[in-house]
């Protein structure tokens, strides 16, 4: 359930585009450039004007808007319209990407049934665009995601952000992935140089640092080969019978520790740092593919809270082959060691957690011997310690920066240490970077020639996101980007430029090429969405029993008669997710689903309860060892206050709903309250002995220490207190919350005698994707609401 950080720079709303050039466009227009001499089978061209970009409407059709009208003529907001391939706001370029040498801000825009692609670039001191890789070689070079049979694969791709391409280093080729076969293109002359031919897949391919070679896993081993021609040469040798992952990720890293990738190479690219994750003891778990013909069986390395995890080690291995070389690390089998990489030749550094998650040490490794020193402890026995991608050695090579909130709030500290001899004393703490009352999300990018540290933070707001710098004296603190909503930034290398994601409620996403001063050039924007007459949902405080200040939001309808208003709470509710933000959400669906049934007269509830983060340590902290209690009691709490400042709301036709999380606290609310007339539950944990080990424990802690906060936190248990009217859907191949969840919900349902309606959904993961399929199940959710609220 974890939020999965960015392996490279990306949008992170939903991939969406605008409409395919029809067959009049085939041909450039006079005035309109291409970068590559290769013009057989493009679709379109580009309209350059100097030293500024071009309106929307005289784009190529992959970035045009809807058609200018002076008034939009307003339509009628359907589940249809909501769901269709690429959306009401059109679908977003993907991969974005720098050049080594930052010069060209990349990315692939594909076509609204993302059926096709090009891949483009922007010069990022003017802003022009230009095409890098055609319609007819991206065909071959990245077929479309949506091309992928699996729906486990396409869901892995999606989530986890795989990018289906990179620059080498000198800026001038591209890798791209393509189904697991490796290219080489060669931007100058437009050709590709296969890499890999052989039947098993490759992944996680990586350029040395002189771009002279690439590192790849293979079957669960770590290869290397030369751009020149040579053969391969395999580094690691599973000798587990398949149970060994060397430098390759499992699902429970990527899900919840957000590790993308498990390799690194040395600076000088000699030598190659991996961890080795041992899943033999990792209990497994059976999805069956029900679909086409005789049911398939895949079975799953998935470790349930309290399971054995996978043993792991840390390991340095030559790149022209020889022996592993182990890192000295104790107790290693209760271990996780979710970050790791080089402080410079012949040292590394790794992040271990203890299994709790309460302590956190940083180790300095000498890469010849395997002697490890601990730097640093971090610890919160009556909290945890989150992960995250902040910590940096900077070019100086004898500091660098570390996230804590021992402060109470999410910050950013610069520690030095001794250049010469790393592994010689701790780490020393020389400043505190940022300090106040706000959550820093990420250090996004350094310029240590500048002494600037750019950070992404919600000060002043919690519902908001926003770029700031300081300096590494910690010095000039400075609000970089300038509208109110959610801004995501990804630097170039060189801490000088970088990437604005930007949306808000009511503004779908755009996205720019800016500089360290906040000047920016826009490379890509939305459909204009005025003619669906979306509306903002009025934003409101509560306060919790014990004083707590609640965030909620609340979407009235526009004409609401003079009946009673009949309410959808919307909830998640968990530590992986804030509902209540200033950010384009349509490209999940379920904010413009919520515009469309206040349309039909409901009226749709939001309140961020404590657990939920964005917010202190407190706050955050106040679920611990428990899971449902404290969440629905402020929920009820906000709710009473809500009926009280809004008389017009029915208190007897109240509904709720939520996914994942959400779909747990559904479950819960529906079985230990008397409040809710219906409840719709997607995808929910049902008792979390059946949830993964790392998110579990974090918040309950190991169930043999914690018996009765997990019996406690079960819906299967209090399924004979269900009151209200439940229907309840789940993919059938969910890998992420499985589909036992569901089924001994149901179970327990039966036996207690209390009606339920189910709907599985055929083959599908956790997200339920697929136009047919969101429609289907935002069809039913609609229906379930309107025949128990309305009639």
């Amino acid at each position: 359930m974890e939020n999965a950080r960015r392996p490279q720079i990306r949008l992170r709303f939903y991939r969406r585009a605008a409409r395919y050039c029809t067959s009049e466009r085939l041909s450039p227009r006079k005035g309109e450039e291409r970068e590559n001499p290769e013009t057989s089978g493009m679709l379109f061209g580009m309209n350059f004007f100097k030293n500024s970009f071009v309106a929307l409407a005289a784009l190529p059709c992959f970035f045009s808007a809807a058609p200018a009208q002076d008034v939009p003529q307003q339509k009628e907001l359907t589940i249809e319209a909501i769901f269709a391939e690429g959306g009401i706001s059109g679908r977003a370029p993907e991969f974005v990407q720098w050049s080594p040498d930052g010069k060209k801000l990349s990315f692939v825009q594909r076509d609204q049934a993302d059926e096709r692609g090009e891949l483009w670039y922007a010069d990022p001191s003017t802003g022009e665009k230009k095409l890098l890789v055609s319609e007819a070689r991206m065909a071959g070079l990245a077929p479309p995601i949506g091309a992928t049979k699996n729906e486990r694969e396409k869901e892995r791709v999606t989530r986890y952000h795989v990018a289906q391409y990179q620059w080498a280093p000198d800026s001038r080729h591209l890798l791209f992935n393509s189904q697991g076969q490796l290219w080489l293109y060669d931007t100058d002359n437009s050709t590709a140089v296969a890499l890999t031919s052989a039947p098993e897949p490759s992944a996680d391919p990586k350029f040395s640092p002189d771009g002279a070679r690439l590192a790849y896993v293979r079957e669960h081993n770590l290869y290397v080969r030369p751009l020149s021609g040579k053969r391969e040469k395999q580094l690691t040798k599973d000798n587990a019978g398949g149970n060994q992952l060397n430098g390759e990720v499992d699902w429970v890293y990527a899900e919840e520790l957000s590790v993308r990738s498990n390799y690194f190479w040395s600076p000088d690219g000699g030598s190659i740092a991996y961890l080795q994750m041992d899943e033999g003891r990792v209990p497994s778990y059976p999805i069956t593919d029900w679909l086409g013909g005789k049911p398939r069986v895949e079975m799953q390395r998935y470790p349930n809270a309290g399971d054995p995890n996978p043993g792991v080690r840390l390991g340095v291995v030559g790149t022209s082959g020889g022996k592993t070389r182990w890192a000295e690390l104790a107790d290693k089998e209760e271990i996780y060691i979710p970050r790791f990489g080089w402080v410079r030749d012949g040292v590394l550094w790794a992040e271990v957690l203890n299994r709790e998650q309460t302590k956190m040490d940083l180790y300095f490794i000498d890469a010849r011997s395997g002697h490890s020193k601990k730097v640093l402890t971090e610890s919160d026995p009556e909290g945890w310690i989150n992960v995250n991608d902040v910590f940096r050695v900077l070019n100086s090579g004898d500091r660098f920066l570390w996230s804590s909130w021992r402060d109470g709030h999410t910050q950013i500290y610069l520690y030095s240490f001794d250049k010469a001899n790393p592994t010689g004393a701790d780490a020393k703490l020389e400043r505190q970077l940022t300090q106040g009352g706000f959550e820093v999300f990420s250090v996004d990018g350094v310029d240590e020639a500048a002494g600037v540290m750019y950070f992404s933070s919600n000060q002043g707001d919690p519902r908001q996101q926003q770029l700031y710098s300081v300096k590494l004296d910690g010095s000039e603190l400075t609000k970089l980007s300038r509208e109110e909503g959610v801004h995501e930034a990804a630097f170039a290398k060189n801490g000088k430029l970088y990437a604005d994601s930007f949306s808000s409620y009511l503004k779908p996403p755009r996205l720019a090429a800016c500089d360290a001063s906040g000047g920016c050039k826009p490379v890509w924007e939305s459909r204009n969405v005025e003619h669906y007459k979306l509306r903002t949902p009025e934003a409101l405080e509560f306060k919790a029993e014990d004083g707590t200040r609640l965030l909620g939001s609340l979407l009235l309808p526009e004409n609401p008669g003079a009946a009673k208003i009949p309410l959808i709470i919307y909830v998640y509710g968990g530590p992986a997710a804030q509902v209540v933000r200033d950010v384009w959400e349509g490209s999940h669906g379920e904010a413009l689903f919520h515009q469309a049934m206040a349309a039909r007269g409901f009226a749709v509830f939001s309140v961020d309860n404590r657990g939920t983060p964005g917010r202190d340590r407190k706050f955050q902290t106040a679920i611990r060892h428990q899971f449902g209690g404290i969440e629905l009691k402020d929920q009820l709490t906000a709710l009473d206050q809500l009926l009280a400042r809004y008389p017009q709301l029915d208190p007897k036709r109240v509904g709720t709903w939520g996914w994942s999380n959400g779909g747990y606290m559904t479950l819960y609310g529906l079985t230990h309250s008397d409040r809710f007339a219906a409840g719709f539950s997607v995808a929910p944990v049902s008792d979390w002995h059946y949830y993964d080990s790392i998110y579990t424990e974090r918040y309950l802690g190991l169930p043999k220490e914690n018996t009765a906060g997990y019996a406690k936190s079960s819906t299967v248990k209090a399924a004979m207190q269900l009151h209200g009217s439940l229907a309840m859907a789940h993919g059938t191949s969910d890998d992420n919350v499985h589909m036992q969840n569901s089924i001994e919900m149901l179970e327990a349902l039966i036996r207690a005698d209390k009606p339920v309606s189910f709907m599985p959904y055929p083959g599908k993961t956790h997200g339920i994707d697929g136009s047919a399929d969101k429609i289907h199940l935002f069809r039913m959710i609609e229906q379930h609401f309107e025949r128990e609220l309305q009639q």
